[in-house]
């Protein structure tokens, strides 16, 4: 097995007063040249927006996108014509393919929104363009819950995107042992714990720090303390 380790502290970062955003992997100012992606894991945005605020209408293509809101009310708007908020409990996925153009904003004028912003890189250029809000299914301690899939791999409460990954959740009490097996050989598999301590991989890893591990068919993760872990299954291969 063969990983890669990125602590909270050492991600990029930028406070704008209105936005503060911490960068996994390289974007905007941020430049690491060992940090441009993990496989076709391209970014991976911890934003926190203040009240009222946000990002004005903006275009992406050829990506696979999805915001995964950790506290607040997140709106946005597309030049498809949707205008929805989106809250803890459900995620937004959008296939940007030939071209699309959005905003996202801070539904609330008094509290902060908080979310993840995850870009995958799709399986081809080209794709039309398409939106979907998903409510997640309820989650179960020690168990992954899957919240994104391939096309056809998902279900009524896991979004899909154009690439052979999968996202799954994982919520532990101190001690809980999970397996995650990988569902394609040769993908890798990135963990960023959102909450608490875990251990794998002989490593310890706290809140925000983020592993990535390749060359294995499986792993173990075990709660360190009460903990809420992101799991993104990637292709190494891009």
């Amino acid at each position: 097995m063969k990983k890669v380790i990125h602590r909270a502290p050492t991600r990029g970062h930028a406070d704008h007063g209105w936005l503060e955003t911490y960068h996994t992997f390289s974007f905007a100012d941020y430049c690491h040249p060992q940090r441009i992606r993990f496989g076709a894991l391209r970014v991976l945005n911890d934003d926190t927006v203040a009240p009222g605020k946000g990002f004005g209408i903006h275009p992406h293509e050829n990506m696979e996108i999805v915001s995964i809101p950790l506290s607040g009310a997140l709106r946005h708007g597309d030049n498809m014509g949707h205008m929805q908020t989106l809250r803890p409990g459900q995620i937004q996925v959008m296939s940007a393919g030939t071209g699309i153009a959005h905003s996202e904003y801070n539904a609330s004028g008094t509290e902060s929104v908080k979310f993840l912003q995850i870009w995958v890189l799709p399986d081809h250029a080209g794709h039309t363009p398409r939106y979907e809000r998903i409510a997640l299914s309820e989650s179960r301690r020690n168990t992954l819950r899957p919240i994104v899939a391939p096309e056809g791999c998902g279900g009524e409460h896991v979004g899909w995107i154009h690439q052979n990954a999968w996202f799954h959740t994982l919520e532990q009490t101190e001690g809980d042992t999970a397996e995650y097996r990988m569902r394609i050989p040769g993908n890798g598999a990135y963990l960023f714990v959102l909450e608490g301590r875990i251990r794998t991989d002989g490593e310890e890893l706290g809140p925000r720090d983020g592993i990535g591990l390749w060359e294995t068919e499986d792993l173990t993760i075990t709660g360190a303390t009460d903990a809420r872990t992101l799991i993104v299954e990637v292709p190494m291969r891009i």
